[in-house]
């Protein structure tokens, strides 16, 4: 697939309405073990962590559309998230890639729930260091901590 990755300095309305757009999509088809109330109340917070996240980086198809996007703060990959019609075409890989070259990433927490990302990080380096009981809002979805070697 042709597409380019930009980093996003500009965080216009626009642009934060089409990536709660992807995010919405992919959670709903990763997500399974959040409820619909679940994900609408986390996706109250998508907006201003889209607008506050350090680094945002933007996959756009050949038609400039959003894609997948990622944050990065640190060394940490705060957010990856593609859309759902674009799963599996390599747009994940390509900017966790780019996070790692570009921005030093080496580090991502993931929920247990989510055995597809756990597998897709493992893949791309990374590994299980630690282990919560509690996401980091305080609910029951663990959260498995992984760090680049």
């Amino acid at each position: 697939m042709d597409m380019r990755i930009i980093e996003a300095k500009n965080r216009t309305p626009e642009l934060v309405d089409a990536l709660l757009e992807v995010w919405e999509g992919s959670v709903r088809a990763t997500h399974l073990f959040l409820s619909d109330g679940e994900i609408d109340e986390i996706k109250r917070y998508v907006p201003r962590a889209l607008r506050d996240v350090p680094v945002l980086v933007v996959a756009e198809s050949d038609e400039g559309r959003a894609i997948g996007f990622m944050g990065v703060a640190g060394s940490k990959l705060e957010m990856l998230f593609v859309s759902n019609e674009s799963r599996g075409q390599g747009i994940g890989k390509r900017l966790i890639q780019r996070g790692i070259d570009a921005y030093g990433v080496s580090e991502v927490a993931v929920n247990e729930q989510n055995p597809l990302a756990r597998g897709f990080y493992e893949h791309m380096g990374f590994s299980v260091h630690k282990r919560t009981e509690l996401d980091e809002q305080g609910n029951p979805y663990p959260l498995l901590y992984m760090r680049r070697a």
